[in-house]
């Protein structure tokens, strides 16, 4: 089965989580990145750690033999991010840091976790995903 792939923004997250949660039972791996939104005059990301780990974590999951679910959740621009009261700082599942951050998600909690300065790093992405 190839890797299943779900994007949701800070509007739509609630009903794409739902979705997510619904369908976790049917994978071995589910997993939540958080990163910045893009930038659309560069179509980069406006996080430089999100720029550096994007294309390290794709390639680690895509060559999975597990079956994977992938939640992309898009933080916002930069103000937003930056923002103390931003609805993932202060939610009390997520409590995010920084961005980007990819979490493994089972038993409707946070199994694991990488924060964005360890999230490019082929071997924690291999542990995080192996985590049983």
């Amino acid at each position: 089965m190839p890797m299943k792939v779900l994007d949701a923004t800070l509007s739509n997250f609630d009903g794409v989580f739902d979705k997510f949660k619904a369908e976790a039972p049917n994978y071995k791996a589910n997993l939540i990145l958080f990163l910045a939104d893009k930038d659309p005059a560069t179509s980069l990301s406006w996080c430089p750690d999100c720029v550096r780990a994007e294309p390290v974590i794709y390639k680690k999951l895509e060559v999975s033999s597990d079956d994977i679910a992938l939640l992309r959740a898009y933080v916002g621009d930069r103000p937003t991010w930056r923002n103390p009261q931003h609805p993932w700082r202060v939610d009390s599942t997520f409590k995010l840091r920084g961005v980007p951050t990819l979490v493994r998600w089972e038993n409707d909690a946070i199994k694991g976790r990488l924060e964005d300065h360890e999230a490019h790093i082929e071997q924690k992405i291999d542990a995080l995903v192996a985590a049983t």
